[in-house]
């Protein structure tokens, strides 16, 4: 699986470390500090070009909401950019196909929808105070020097940014630094999927999903869907070979990709939550997202399955096949030597210290900004 999704992983971070590169927190922030549907646009166009990562996602909404971001947009800020990245989409175009694809991205579309319009009748001015303060005691989660770190190039024309040398560096500590933010997700992911994919029979599954029984499989797999993953511990693209082990063992359409939105509700997610914005703040965020994933999910099976959609074919061929002289081994190899490129440049310009500040929790967002900037 790790063989089909190398260079897809791979374009995906090289795109958001552009995007990164030439767009300035400070310009986020100013674009999300008012609620409009243009800022929740906004918010979900820069989300999806962000990195992948789901603890970094919520490391930089949290520092986003501190400089001025309204908190509705920092939270569809983070789910965007954990669920229309794509890395994410190419990944699940080539474990489980096109349908899958769509659906992810037409869901995550409507689940930004829901969390809007939930936000706008749900959540009550003192509950938002409540998070800004407890988010002001900058208590730890992870990714802290993540969601600080600024090195986008913001001086002189847009392609001349692009082509400096300034932004060819901070490419490649984007690049690495999405590398590092997401390698024990993707490790765990593959491994239990490979676990799970080989150990359980298919049967078991079947039972559990209630696979056969019509509306109620539908309705069964987009309620334990996101459950699922909240026990999963496995976020980012990490849970797509978990949902193909899901779809294989015959979980509704709706469910396998309500599955792949949960992943901003995992248990270490959930306990960040509490930390950055308090008790509270914590259950809210998790009953509307699940709410939020729920609706979607149902609203993607019910409409593909009017459109007749909804793929038939369980048999995931990533299972079966083995690395061969292919495209994707051209394509692989391609990525391997950029990110050879890319890692000789990370190394000669301060990389490492960079990585180990990633983890640290900054004392003050400017000193980031000028590390970043050194």
């Amino acid at each position: 699986m790790f063989w089909q999704v190398l260079w897809p992983l791979s374009l995906g971070f090289v795109l958001s470390a552009v995007v990164e590169a030439v767009a300035s927190k400070r310009a986020i922030v100013k674009a999300l500090g008012h609620d409009s549907v243009r800022s929740v646009a906004l918010a979900s166009a820069l989300g999806a070009a962000s990195s992948s990562c789901s603890y970094a996602s919520v490391a930089v909404a949290r520092s986003l909401f501190r400089k001025g971001a309204t908190f509705a947009n920092a939270v569809i800020f983070e789910f965007a950019s954990t669920n229309l990245v794509i890395e994410l989409g190419l990944i699940l175009f080539i474990l489980l196909g096109w349908q899958f694809l769509v659906g992810e991205l037409s869901g995550g579309v409507i689940m930004i929808v829901v969390l809007t319009l939930v936000f706008r009748f749900t959540l009550r001015p003192r509950l938002v105070e409540e998070a800004r303060a407890q988010a002001e005691k900058g208590l730890r989660g992870r990714m802290e020097g993540h969601g600080a770190m600024d090195m986008s190039v913001t001086e002189g024309p847009f392609l001349r940014r692009l082509v400096s040398a300034r932004a060819f560096t901070a490419i490649s500590h984007y690049y690495f630094m999405n590398i590092a933010s997401i390698w024990t997700d993707l490790l765990i992911g593959f491994l239990v999927s490979g676990a799970l994919a080989a150990w359980v029979p298919d049967s078991a599954w079947a039972k559990f999903f209630l696979t056969g029984h019509g509306p109620l499989s539908e309705i069964w797999g987009v309620l334990i869907g996101p459950a699922i993953s909240v026990f999963s511990f496995v976020c980012s693209v990490g849970n797509v070979p978990l949902a193909a082990v899901l779809w294989r063992g015959g979980i509704s359409f709706g469910g396998a990709i309500a599955f792949i939105f949960a992943d901003l509700i995992i248990i270490p997610i959930l306990n960040i939550y509490r930390k950055y914005y308090g008790w509270r703040m914590m259950v809210y965020l998790f009953v509307v997202s699940y709410v939020a994933m729920v609706v979607a999910g149902l609203v993607i099976d019910g409409g593909f399955a009017t459109l007749h959609l909804v793929p038939t074919n369980r048999a995931v061929a990533v299972f079966q096949d083995r690395p061969r002289w292919d495209y994707t081994t051209f394509l692989n190899i391609a990525f391997l030597v950029l990110t050879a490129v890319l890692g000789i440049r990370f190394l000669r310009t301060g990389g490492r210290e960079m990585l180990r500040m990633m983890e640290e929790a900054p004392t003050d967002d400017s000193a980031a900004d000028h590390h970043a900037h050194a």
